[in-house]
Formats: structure tokens, C-alpha cells, sequence
């Protein structure tokens, strides 16, 4: 299988290598963009609603639930290129505090250039395809009207304005050093870091490294990171992990008594600063962040042998097994104590299914083997059917949350690498996957942005965004992406995936800082103070380490590191 796979990657990456000379990269762009006419599962095929209410961007031709006009025959459809000039807010809710960067242009500075394209359909619903490889990217408007027998205008069936995005277009930067090695500099850089080797000596976070505050996700992500860095770094084994195992300590201490409803659960929030502070999230867990803890003693037990991480993984596990409802569903938000739900919100499911699947695949433990199959199945049943991606983000509200108000690749994507995973996976579980993979393109990839005033580009791409609710990129969306991109390309062969994929997690190496290793967490350009306040997440450091570690294993130039290296999802 290995040997298959490096053939695949000998022959994707010499189809992108002779790239230079644009024949195989256009043949790459026109395969893209004949698949951006395939519309993403839209909702006049009945099998879902229309799920892009919200959406302000496409890459592949949409459709929209524009409504019958009374008496039409047909319709026409006039889209009107507005400009290459676009400002837009990171923050989709006005009512969602926020220390980010104030709105941005995304689009240079451009003028209506006077340009439309038009067609005729049947349906008020029909897709955009006939015209959309015409237009180029920029603002538009989509206009349409119903028409009689005479093509006479009766109403407007519906108007939407949006960005026509970049499309795949290669060739863009290639790696600019081995990925081993920059994984290794950033994992160094994360573990010299002052605020983690605080742990140590210490028990207890350094705070002056706010993230701090979220400790499931932070606590368990440097865990995580310090076992990885003792597995690659053997001179650094001994420091990595003290540090994991004073980590380890602190979130067994904070988590809910044996008996608790959320027994042996740690928290989400910890102490006061950021989003812990809000009033919606003191004394309440994301229910999903547990999995994050539990795979952090998974990592420690394997490292060291150690009992007490492996049954306190089983534990967290007990507990999930326990919360999760009769219809497999879990709530997304709790409180820490009762374990009572703060809405009727519902958890993207994929953490937990990969925690239960861990647990058997790796430790032989198959008593959560129905409690995986019913999540799974709710999540085909519910989310897949619905395809209401819904974000789960410990730092944005889940209250007042429409559907559809906050989709994310980090629910789309994540669940396609499991569909394409899974044993015995069926040819619809495919198709669902490849769906899922290009929803998370369509709405949150960013393959180029025109340049400002300035001459600048005020995005560093490609790129991918976080969610509808903090539309900024991300390198753990990047991640999360490339990831699904790498796994539809393993069982699938398929180049274009493999093409896009790499210039995701090429671009990593691209932004990594040349002089200390780190990867930003948000690959958005800011000046001066905006710059000075940019947050920095270790737990998306991580992502992009493994993520930089499956690319040198596929690609062949990583065939000295332990198989003992845990795959990038």
C-alpha cells in the first residue's frame, strides 16, 4: 500500500514539478474547473435544504432558493460583476465580542467594470453553471426574474451579491524547506517557549499566555505537542515529558469528581480571561473538548507506559458513553456540573467517533463500538442530511445560533477523512466525503486575493477560512482541509486532490518564520498594533506539525521517523 501510495506522489508531484512550464498546471486548472460547475449539494435536488442562506463566497457555481414567480414559463438569471473592490468583517454577529482586526478588504481597489452574463432556466432554483467559468472573480450580483411566453418580465423570483472567488490555479510556491524540518522548528519553538516550560516545575498554567484560559484544548494540545517532541526530538525526551506529565497533572486535577454527571471531564474554560469571562461560559464545558484530554493521555500512556493516563482516557470515555443520547446526538454546550444542556444545539459528532475508534483500532477496546455506530449514524441522519456544518468553537456564542449561521471546514472536513477511512466504506460514503471536501473549498479556501492601495495582499495564500463566524485564515483550517484533500487522494488516486492539498500545507512552510520556526495561527496580513495582539494557538501549531509530518512521510522524505508518529488527524 505504501509503495502504492509513493508512486501516486512520485507521479502528482512530476505533474506539478513540469507545472512550471503551465501545460500540466493548466490541465490541473481546467480539471478544477470543470468540477466548479458541479454545483455542492443543492437544495433543489431534495436531499437537503438550500444550506448557503449565509454564505458570501463560492468558488463552484451556486444555486439559491430563489421562489417561484406566479404564471413564469422560464427564467432569466443576470449576474453582474460589480467590481474587484471588497471590504468584509471577520465577525458575522454584530452581538459577538471580538478583540480581532476591525473590518478588511479582501478585494482590491477596483471599479464596476459594467460586465453581466445572463441565461434562461426553467427553475427559479437553477445553478449558475452555464455562465459561471465566464466570470471573473470580484463582487457580484445574481438577478432572477421570472418570464412569460412572450419573455415578458412578471417579478423578481430573487437577488443575491456575493464574492466570486479565486479558483485553483497553479503553480503557487512550492515548500521552501523539508517539511521534517519544519515541523521540527516549529515544534521547538512551541517547546521553548516560556509559558510551556512553566510545566516544568509547575502544576498549573502559566497565564500570562491567555490561551491558557482554554484548557482542554491548549492543556491537551501542548501535551500532545511535548509527546510528539519526545518521540522526534530524543535529546528533548526527558524535558518533554516532564512538561506533559505536570500538564497531564492540571487537567486531572480541574476535571469533575468520579459521580459527576461530567466525571473525569476537564474544562473548557479556566480562570478568567478571553471567552472565559463571558457570562455564557462560566461554569460550562464544550462537550466535545473532553476528546481533546482524552487523546492527550492516550499520546502520555503510549510514551511512558503509564497506567493512570489509560484509565483516565477509559474514564472520559465512560462518561461520553453515558452522555450521549438515545439518538447517539450529543448537546454541544453544557453546564460543567449538572451536565444539563444550555441549548437545544446539537455536537458535530466526528471528535468523539474518532476517540471511540482510537480506543478499539489502537488498544483493542470494543465497548464503545455501539455507542460509535449510533453517533455515527445521527451524523449521517442529522448533519449529512441536513448539511448544516455547525461550528463548535469554545470562543464563539452557541446561543441565538440560527442553521446555517456558523459553518465551518472543521466539522466538513474532519468528517470526510473519517467517512473515507472508514472500514468497508460504501461508494455513497464517498460521494459524501467528496461533497463534504468541496463545501470546505467552496466556502473557505482562498487560492488569491487582489492586492490593496498599498500593493499589498492582505491574505497570505492559499488559505483557508475558519468558519462563517471568523472569517479569517487559519493554519489549523489549512490543516483540517489538506488533511481530507490527502485522504480522498489515498483512496481515491485522485491528482487534483493531492495538487490542491500541497499547496495548502506547502504554504505552511511558506509563513513559518524562517529565524525562530513559528507558524502563525492566522495568516492574515495586520499592521502595527492590530500585529502586536495577534493570537497564537498551540493546539493549531500541533495541527500544522502533523500535518507537516504526513506530507514528509507521503512524499518519501521522512523515512528515518518512528512509526510511532500519530496520524495528522
Amino acid at each position: 500500500m505504501r509503495h502504492r501510495i509513493l508512486l501516486l506522489i512520485a507521479a502528482a508531484t512530476g505533474l506539478l514539478a513540469c507545472a512550471c512550464g503551465g501545460t500540466d498546471a493548466e490541465r490541473l486548472h481546467r480539471a478544477a474547473m470543470r468540477e466548479y460547475l458541479d454545483p455542492i449539494r443543492p437544495g433543489y435536488e431534495g436531499r437537503n435544504p438550500f444550506w448557503n442562506t449565509f454564505a458570501t463566497k463560492f468558488i463552484y457555481a451556486p444555486a439559491f432558493e430563489f421562489e417561484p414567480v406566479e404564471n413564469a414559463v422560464k427564467y432569466r438569471f443576470t449576474v453582474s460583476h460589480l467590481g474587484t473592490s471588497m471590504v468584509e468583517s471577520p465577525r458575522y454577529r454584530k452581538d459577538a465580542p471580538t478583540e480581532d482586526p476591525e473590518p478588511r478588504r479582501v478585494l482590491g481597489p477596483g471599479a464596476p467594470t459594467g460586465r453581466s452574463w445572463s441565461f434562461e432556466a426553467e427553475s427559479p432554483q437553477q445553478s449558475l453553471a452555464p455562465v459561471w467559468n465566464d466570470i471573473p472573480a470580484g463582487r457580484v450580483r445574481v438577478t432572477a426574474e421570472g418570464l412569460d411566453a412572450a419573455g415578458q418580465v412578471l417579478g423578481k423570483a430573487g437577488e443575491r451579491e456575493f464574492l466570486r472567488d479565486f479558483p485553483f490555479r497553479p503553480p503557487y510556491n512550492g515548500n521552501v524547506r523539508p517539511y521534517a524540518e519544519a515541523a521540527r522548528m516549529a515544534a521547538l519553538h512551541i517547546h521553548e517557549l516560556p509559558a510551556i516550560r512553566h510545566w516544568l516545575t509547575a502544576a498549573e498554567p502559566d497565564m500570562t499566555y491567555r490561551h491558557n484560559t482554554y484548557a482542554c484544548k491548549i492543556v491537551g494540545a501542548t501535551i500532545r505537542l511535548e509527546v510528539l517532541v519526545a518521540k522526534l526530538l530524543p535529546s528533548h525526551r526527558e524535558e518533554a515529558l516532564a512538561i506533559a506529565r505536570n500538564a497531564a497533572r492540571f487537567l486531572m486535577e480541574q476535571s469533575r469528581p468520579e459521580g459527576a454527571p461530567l466525571a473525569f471531564f476537564p474544562p473548557t474554560y479556566y480562570s478568567d480571561l478571553i471567552s472565559s469571562s463571558r457570562a455564557e461560559n462560566r461554569g460550562k464545558t464544550m462537550t466535545m473538548e473532553a476528546c481533546a484530554a482524552g487523546n492527550a493521555f492516550l499520546d502520555l500512556y503510549d510514551a511512558t507506559g503509564d497506567r493512570i493516563y489509560y484509565d483516565r482516557a477509559l474514564a472520559i470515555a465512560e462518561t461520553y458513553s453515558r452522555l450521549q443520547h438515545a439518538d447517539g446526538s450529543f448537546p454541544i454546550k453544557v453546564d460543567f456540573e449538572t451536565g444539563e444542556p444550555v441549548n437545544g444545539c446539537k455536537a458535530m459528532l466526528t471528535p468523539v467517533m474518532e476517540y471511540f475508534g482510537r480506543l478499539e483500532d489502537w488498544y483493542g477496546v470494543t465497548r464503545y463500538r455501539d455507542c460509535l455506530a449510533r453517533a455515527a449514524e445521527w451524523m449521517h441522519g442529522n448533519a449529512l442530511e441536513s448539511f448544516d456544518m455547525t461550528g463548535q468553537f469554545e470562543d464563539m456564542t452557541v446561543l441565538g445560533q440560527q442553521p446555517y449561521q456558523n459553518l465551518t471546514n472543521c466539522a466538513s472536513a474532519p468528517y470526510a477523512s473519517w467517512l473515507l477511512k472508514k472500514p468497508g466504506r460504501t461508494a455513497a460514503e464517498l460521494a459524501d466525503a467528496v461533497d463534504l471536501i468541496r463545501f470546505s473549498e467552496d466556502q473557505f479556501v482562498c487560492w488569491d486575493v487582489l492586492p490593496d492601495d498599498d500593493g499589498v495582499r492582505t491574505l497570505c495564500t492559499p488559505c483557508v477560512y475558519e468558519q462563517y463566524g471568523y472569517r479569517v485564515p487559519v493554519d489549523n483550517s489549512t490543516c483540517v482541509v489538506a488533511n481530507a484533500l490527502l485522504d480522498l487522494f489515498e483512496a481515491t488516486g485522485d491528482r487534483l486532490a493531492f495538487a490542491k492539498a500541497k499547496a495548502l500545507a506547502d504554504n505552511l512552510t511558506v509563513v513559518q518564520n524562517a529565524l525562530d520556526g513559528l507558524i502563525p495561527t492566522s495568516l492574515d496580513v495586520r499592521e502595527g498594533a492590530k500585529n502586536r495582539i495577534r493570537g497564537f494557538w498551540v493546539n493549531c501549531t500541533y495541527a500544522s506539525i502533523l500535518t507537516l509530518l504526513r506530507m514528509a512521510e507521503l512524499t518519501g522524505e521522512a523515512a528515518d521517523f518512528s512509526a510511532e508518529v500519530p496520524p495528522s488527524r
